[in-house]
């Protein structure tokens, strides 16, 4: 267990911080890889911010379900670093959790590559079950939408259902659940509502090729439109809660 750290209560820089603000850690600092967070960290640093919450999380690993995720984890990052695919880790972690049910959460313009997904999955000897998003065809204004909220007006569009498709794989037993292009929001349902463990393989992104992080790669340039009306002239070093009125 991480001990307290007393630079917490004492260091005038950690004191203007409630928030962890990693974002802002330098590149020459991250001191947290080389196990130096304590001694290293910027006041934002966690273990400055909120060392108890902190060891109280590395306390939860003793649960012997999250430890061995946390360690078959690990042995995916390390067997398979710079080497396998994401399909590739979801099928090794999985076999390395000993999970024998696999669902697919898909968004309903990835079915294809559903079926591609569940074939791999299924050669490697997974028992696997897939949802689409639109099933039970339910209509959006039956979630209060206008008509003119549509993505094509004055034609039937089925809501996006992710409790549906979490509670169809939750009833067929799924251990671990893969989501497959599902829409901002609607994967976050999808993920409050897994019984199963739950990861992504494809982020949707229809302007970016489902590759989102293009837009923070080329949020100066090719896609400055991402920023809002506040952004500032020059980019800050600390977090906000740092920075002079």
């Amino acid at each position: 267990m991480t001990p307290e750290n007393p630079t917490a209560k004492t260091n005038p820089k950690a004191n203007k911080y409630t928030d962890p603000g990693c974002a802002f850690c330098p590149p020459s600092v991250r001191a947290c890889s080389d196990g130096e967070d304590q001694e290293r960290g910027p006041g934002f640093c966690p273990t400055h911010v909120n060392p108890d919450r902190v060891s109280g999380a590395e306390d939860m690993y003793e649960d012997p379900f999250f430890k061995r995720v946390a360690q078959e984890s690990a042995r995916v990052e390390s067997e398979g670093y710079c080497k396998w695919t994401r399909v590739e880790e979801v099928a090794q972690f999985a076999k390395k959790m000993g999970f024998t049910k696999i669902g697919i959460a898909t968004c309903i313009s990835f079915v294809d590559h559903a079926k591609t997904l569940s074939l791999i999955l299924e050669s490697h000897g997974f028992e696997v079950a897939s949802a689409a998003c639109k099933n039970g065809s339910i209509p959006k204004e039956d979630i209060g939408l206008e008509d003119s909220e549509k993505i094509r007006p004055g034609r039937h569009e089925s809501m996006c259902n992710p409790i549906s498709q979490a509670e169809l794989l939750n009833a067929a037993g799924c251990e671990l659940n893969v989501v497959l292009g599902l829409c901002i929001g609607h994967d976050s349902l999808f993920f409050k509502h897994s019984n199963g463990l739950a990861t992504t393989l494809v982020a949707k992104d229809r302007v970016l090729a489902h590759n989102p992080v293009g837009a923070l790669a080329l949020a100066d340039s090719y896609y400055d439109r991402v920023w809002g009306p506040l952004k500032p002239e020059k980019a800050p070093k600390i977090p906000k809660q740092g920075r002079r009125p």
